[in-house]
């Protein structure tokens, strides 16, 4: 089992930036992919990013503009979101999943372990 904590959501304006992090425990970090999600009201969860030894992919409506990284000396992943959108808006997770290393998956049913959220907000 994987123990994750998101931070670093807010209030940000059309435009600006956010970084959100997640810290995890629990299993060595670096063994596992890690994933990105999030959900606004009425919709579902959907893929925004995911990282595994082999490399990162992202969804379609945030390539270029969000980036993901991990720091496994710290064991932290982070989500860098730049240029947001009001569209953007949503509570993000995150996800670890322990069954795969290399390359990531975007569907939240092979994830295992997940963060209570933190919510971002985009004002237009």
């Amino acid at each position: 089992q994987v123990q994750l904590v998101e931070s670093g959501g807010g209030l940000v304006p059309a435009g600006g930036s956010l970084r959100l992090s997640c810290a995890a425990s629990g299993r060595t970090f670096g063994t596992y992919a890690m994933g990105w999600f999030r959900q606004a009201p009425g919709k579902e969860r959907e893929f925004v990013a995911a990282i595994g030894r082999s490399g990162t992919s992202y969804a379609g409506s945030v390539k270029g503009r969000f980036t993901i990284s991990r720091d496994n000396a710290q064991n932290t992943v982070y989500l860098q979101m730049n240029s947001l959108k009001s569209e953007d808006t949503a509570v993000y997770y995150c996800a670890a999943d322990i069954s795969r290393t290399n390359y990531p998956s975007a569907s939240p049913n092979e994830y295992d372990n997940w963060g209570q959220g933190t919510q971002v907000t985009v004002s237009s």
